[in-house]
């Protein structure tokens, strides 16, 4: 599920949540929900390959993604995983989720 913000300080965000309701991705502020939902249909229309996701541990050794556009600019960082295989899993489960909220209508919340 792709949840739709406008923050405070008239930017847009979106995140990406789980079945359970868990945040997988969180994106970077968008200064219109025009750019918002162009860089979405950007990485709807040129495919969600893994190479968009680069991998990062933080310094207390914590493992979070980076996912970035065909330009390579980040749009989004996941939350932290305690272990490289949980990472990896977080990968596939942000790129699923990604493909099939795409397929819904934007809008903003």
């Amino acid at each position: 599920m792709i949840e739709f913000k406008q923050t405070k300080k008239d930017n847009y965000r979106f995140l990406l949540k789980s079945q359970t309701g868990k945040t997988l991705l969180r994106s970077i502020p968008f200064p219109s929900k025009d750019s918002m939902e162009s860089s979405l249909k950007a990485l709807k229309n040129k495919g969600i390959n893994f190479k968009l996701f680069e991998r990062r541990t933080n310094t207390d050794g914590k493992f979070l993604v980076e996912l970035k556009n065909t330009g390579g600019e980040i749009i989004g960082l996941s939350g932290l995983y305690s272990s490289e295989a949980g990472m990896e899993n977080g990968i596939l489960n942000i790129k699923n989720s990604l493909e099939s909220g795409l397929e819904l209508t934007l809008k903003v919340h």
